[in-house]
């Protein structure tokens, strides 16, 4: 039961976030400031944003679940994208160089206004089931954290209403200072739960007595072997590129390489949080074995994490522990209703129906938009969410159908509006009549209709942009000239397109000086990889990629290895 202690630590816990939300905000004055902060974030706050966005309390609720359910190989639900944050460092320049506010807006340069249209209405059901997961998580946790004394969809309305408040303020500068303050609270979340729960079972010693030896490992006998981790890094590889928030999170540092390591340390924090959350998994399924609380079996896999917070936490922690989950979800929710709120006025309002206006209705329209959306998420958490864990896998493979097409279009010149629309469709046909056929939900997971699905799209994109008419010449070479050239360059003192589109003799000015400083763009250039060296050589044209990159992966793998190694304790 929560205690008095717990409601202080709460309310200090509301006072303060509020009170840097809204101090934050005041400084807001425009569309510029509102949705992209100026593009003046340093690396601690890009850090924290990319980790605050990319963590929501949907993530331990249904990861605990799992683990509970299937063993600690079930950290691969949430570990999916582990072998694809190396590659994080390679995209972050993507989103900083195609100089827009939405990826509505880097989609329609691509493909034209109405492509543009579809990427609009993918991104708003995108935010919508995204936020209703994430909401809906957070609202199982602290429902069983304090023995039901709240219903999870009351819990849902509240800290809505918390986080719209500072967010209709501050915009993006509010929810990234927010974002930075309550990540530290995430990451004490993803681990207190750990020692206690130690003390209860007996230690690694205990548990191992208590459960079955194949959940201890990384990789189950059956269900989550190596091809199904194959494929879930894939499909985090290839949606994470079209997640419709990604350019204000990504792209809003202050320079390329600010946006780099915010975008690669955020989420590896993230990933080394989630062995926290594995183990409470593992913890509960070995207390429920012991019958350490007189319970022998939970109804719902996904109260696990809920269970753990109400046996375990002393007064003054739940509350803690309480204001962990609302940090987790605040932080995102805020995000996601300043880039809806982007997404629906600079995409949509703006361009296509009120032109010409002051900056400030365009202000006003943002955060009125950002609203609407946010109730729509609301709604879809309170009356359609069954497994909080299937909602947050069906908006991760949505966002991989639609990034066939967008991450096509960047590294193949050829792709075209005919072949990215076919993509889609080719992608979400085969996919939901499979599940149709089979008579399993929609929002069901399987790595081999996955699979099928994401070859159907590919295929269609490849087969369908040969068949079809090319995209304009002229726009084609507006929007790589955008990608090919870096923000900043060494001897530079502003963006070398900060006044408009360079000639063709300047572009290889750049060109060669982006070789020589290092910061050609290895994604961009992939499918033809000498082209942007300029004579200087393949290692010193992409050093900053590839020294990144090879980083990326030798923390990932130490990252496994050491978990490897602590479950063999």
């Amino acid at each position: 039961m929560i205690t008095t202690l717990d409601w202080i630590v709460l309310i200090v816990y509301f006072l303060f976030i509020a009170g840097v939300g809204f101090y934050v905000g005041l400084k807001v004055k425009d569309t510029s400031h509102y949705f992209l902060g100026q593009r003046k974030f340093g690396k601690w706050l890009m850090i924290g944003q990319s980790f605050g966005v990319g963590t929501h309390a949907e993530m331990p609720v249904s990861l605990a679940g799992a683990v509970y359910t299937l063993g600690f190989s079930g950290i691969w639900f949430q570990w999916k994208n582990l072998f694809a944050t190396p590659f994080f460092w390679v995209f972050a320049p993507v989103f900083r160089r195609i100089r827009r506010t939405t990826v509505a807006e880097l989609t329609e340069d691509r493909y034209g206004p109405w492509m543009g249209g579809i990427y609009i209405v993918f991104a708003l059901i995108f935010f919508t089931i995204n936020s209703a997961g994430m909401l809906k998580g957070a609202g199982k946790v602290i429902s069983q954290a304090i023995g039901g004394q709240f219903d999870s969809n009351e819990i849902v309305v509240a800290m809505t209403v918390i986080f719209i408040l500072y967010s209709f303020v501050g915009g993006l500068v509010a929810a990234a200072w927010t974002d930075f303050f309550q990540g530290l609270l995430i990451i004490v979340l993803s681990f207190m739960l750990i020692p206690l729960g130690f003390a209860a079972v007996g230690g690694m010693t205990g548990m191992k007595e208590s459960l079955e030896a194949y959940k201890f490992s990384l990789a189950a006998p059956e269900g989550i072997g190596p091809w199904f981790i194959a494929m879930l890094t894939i499909n985090g590889l290839i949606g994470i590129i079209s997640q419709p928030h990604m350019l204000a999170a990504v792209g809003t540092g202050k320079d390329e390489y600010t946006c780099r390591v915010g975008f690669f340390y955020g989420n590896f924090v993230k990933r080394v949080c989630t062995v926290g959350w594995a183990f409470v998994g593992l913890l509960v399924a070995a207390m429920i074995a012991q019958g350490t609380f007189g319970i022998d079996k939970l109804n719902d896999a996904e109260d696990a994490f809920g269970f753990a917070c109400r046996h375990l936490l002393f007064p003054g922690a739940l509350g803690l522990l309480i204001a962990s989950v609302l940090a987790a979800n605040m932080s995102t929710g805020s995000a996601f209703m300043v880039n809806s709120g982007a997404l629906f006025t600079e995409s949509f309002y703006r361009r296509h129906v009120v032109r010409g206006r002051k900056d400030g209705h365009y202000l006003w329209v943002g955060r009125l938009s950002g609203f609407a959306i946010t109730m729509m998420g609301v709604l879809y958490a309170i009356f359609l969410i069954d497994k909080v864990l299937y909602s947050f896998l069906l908006t991760e493979t949505m966002a991989t159908y639609m990034g066939i097409s967008i991450l096509g279009g960047i590294i193949w010149r050829r792709a075209n509006r005919w072949g990215a629309v076919s993509s889609l469709v080719a992608a979400f046909a085969t996919n939901f009549l499979i599940y149709r056929v089979r008579g399993e939900r929609f929002d069901h997971w399987d790595p081999n209709v996955f699979l099928a699905a994401l070859g159907a799209g590919v295929l269609a994109l490849v087969v369908v942009s040969l068949l079809t008419k090319p995209e304009s010449e002229r726009e084609m070479e507006s929007f790589f000239t955008r990608l090919d050239t870096p923000t900043e360059l060494p001897g530079r003192t502003a963006d070398p397109l900060v006044e408009g589109e360079t000639s063709r003799i300047d572009r290889e000015v750049v060109g060669r000086e982006a070789a020589e400083a290092g910061q050609q763009s290895l994604l961009v250039n992939i499918l033809a990889p000498m082209r942007a060296t300029f004579g200087q050589g393949f290692a010193k044209t992409y050093r900053v990629d590839l020294k990144g990159f090879a980083l990326g992966w030798l923390w990932s793998l130490l990252l496994v290895a050491l978990t490897g190694l602590i479950l063999k304790l």
